[in-house]
């Protein structure tokens, strides 16, 4: 079996300028996602787009500005990643698992790792990380293709998810290789 690729949050509300919670590194990413997108779809990997959804009175904007509102183009994956046939599925919480059907769809896949890219480093991505990690799965995190508002914050996310919950951090041509 391939791999499961978790692209957590690459929507127009992170990417996109103008928008809330959008900053600069999380644009900055996106072709080194679109490589690993291409080549592990060209592996026959299956990739999973795990993307904010929140309902419009989310308890979740007492600590964040409002945003990826149900319906709103925040929530769209972003036009680069767009062409790479994948799942898209709608989560409100950090963990992409929280809520969501990835536990199951995992279950489905019996991926040989689970490669997650996308944004937040220090946010969903380490809670996703995680509670992949709580599931017995083996976890890649390519560390240029995940981004965050603080780089101190992702350098100590990327350290946490390999030291602490056992993640394989690596470049994105290591796990395309793979």
């Amino acid at each position: 079996m391939a791999n499961a690729v978790l692209v957590i949050d690459m929507v127009r509300g992170f990417v996109e300028e103008g928008h809330a919670l959008s900053f600069p590194e999380a644009g900055r990413i996106v072709p080194a996602v679109a490589q690993l997108l291409e080549a592990e779809l060209a592996k026959g990997s299956t990739i999973l787009y795990l993307c904010d959804n929140h309902d419009p009175n989310d308890l979740e904007f007492r600590m964040f500005p409002r945003h990826c509102v149900v319906g709103t183009t925040e929530t769209e994956i972003v036009p680069e990643l767009q062409g790479y046939r994948g799942e898209y599925i709608p989560k409100r919480r950090f963990s992409a698992f929280y809520g969501t059907r990835l536990g199951e769809r995992l279950a489905q896949l019996k991926p040989d790792q689970v490669v997650v890219t996308g944004v937040c480093t220090d946010i969903c991505v380490l809670h996703t990380v995680g509670d992949a990690r709580d599931r017995d799965y083996e976890v890649v995190v390519p560390a240029n293709c995940v981004a965050t508002f603080d780089q101190e914050a992702h350098r100590f996310a990327l350290k946490h998810m390999e030291k602490v919950l056992g993640a394989k951090v690596v470049g994105a041509e290591v796990v395309a290789q793979q």
